[in-house]
């Protein structure tokens, strides 16, 4: 940081570690994205531990706190253990909280398994629920209300989120084009958007190209885009209008989609009862007849 000193506080250190993120090598990229996606742990973690999660060695930690001016990690997770003496608890603290009132199992049993998958579920819906701006739901819902048109793309394991916003988005009577990678169209159909239309883009880890690619033309010609992604720092983010960030906080086969999908129904609940004049239980058509 030169002659100014290191970030002096945690929301200055974030701002930072963007500006600096697509310069950084891997391994630091690795260690800033942790860092934001994992505040509070990182305030109460050893370096040890953090960086055995994180398969690192200690060393790369110290080095990362150094490029940012700072003498050693230490003096960096000082800013993440003044801002937790306000913050709610974290993932790692609310998955133990849990497990604890529901039971842990031992063993790799099926039932053990379902048990597992519920609790992390429950703690990510948590920290959706604390994590998640009021004013962001408000601005996003905005968009969606004024949209002309809207373009949904998703692929690989983001792609059922936008299949739940566009079936949902259609029955209440909202334009929708799905942006499908079958037949190597995707691209081509998003270049019929204009800034009266409005793009939403759910991409986690690892990143599609192609939605990454769609996402950045259109914000170059003033599209306005809607974004669901797993950080701050994900490429689809530098583009985005409103972006909310889920992080995902174990990055295994089981990752679930429980939080994504989730803020995906709230979001479109919440255009439906602005549609239907604020209604408190706003309702979704559907396609076939109740008997």
């Amino acid at each position: 940081m030169g002659e100014t000193g290191p970030p002096a506080d945690y929301e200055a250190l974030i701002r930072v570690i963007h500006e600096r993120y697509d310069a950084m090598s891997r391994a630091y990229q690795k260690i800033a994205l942790y860092l934001t996606q994992n505040p509070n742990d990182v305030a109460v973690n050893s370096v040890n531990a953090i960086a055995q999660k994180l398969q690192l060695h200690a060393s790369s930690f110290v080095r990362f706190a150094q490029s940012l001016g700072y003498n050693g990690f230490k003096e960096l997770q000082v800013l993440f253990q003044r801002r937790l003496s306000t913050a709610a608890p974290g993932f790692e603290a609310r998955k133990t909280a849990l497990a604890g009132e529901l039971g842990a199992l031992s063993g790799r049993t099926e039932h053990g398994l379902l048990h597992d998958l519920i609790v992390r579920d429950i703690a990510s819906l948590e920290d959706l629920l604390t994590g998640i701006e009021p004013d962001r739901l408000i601005a996003a819902v905005d968009l969606l209300e004024a949209a002309d048109n809207i373009y949904l793309i998703g692929q690989l394991r983001s792609e059922p989120v936008v299949h739940l916003m566009r079936y949902i988005l259609t029955m209440l009577g909202k334009r929708c084009v799905l942006l499908d990678p079958s037949g190597g169209l995707a691209t081509h159909m998003a270049r019929a958007m204009g800034p009266d239309d409005l793009l939403v883009a759910v991409s986690f880890r690892f990143y599609a190209n192609e939605v990454v690619n769609v996402v950045d033309e259109a914000a170059a010609r003033s599209v306005p885009v809607l974004a669901i992604s797993d950080s701050s720092l994900s490429p689809i983010a530098r583009s985005a209008s409103v972006l909310f960030a889920v992080p995902e906080h174990e990055y295994t086969f089981s990752r679930s989609l429980a939080a994504p999908m989730c803020l995906a129904q709230a979001l479109t609940i919440a255009l439906a009862a602005r549609l239907q004049d604020g209604a408190r239980t706003p309702r979704i058509p559907t396609v076939t007849r109740e008997t």
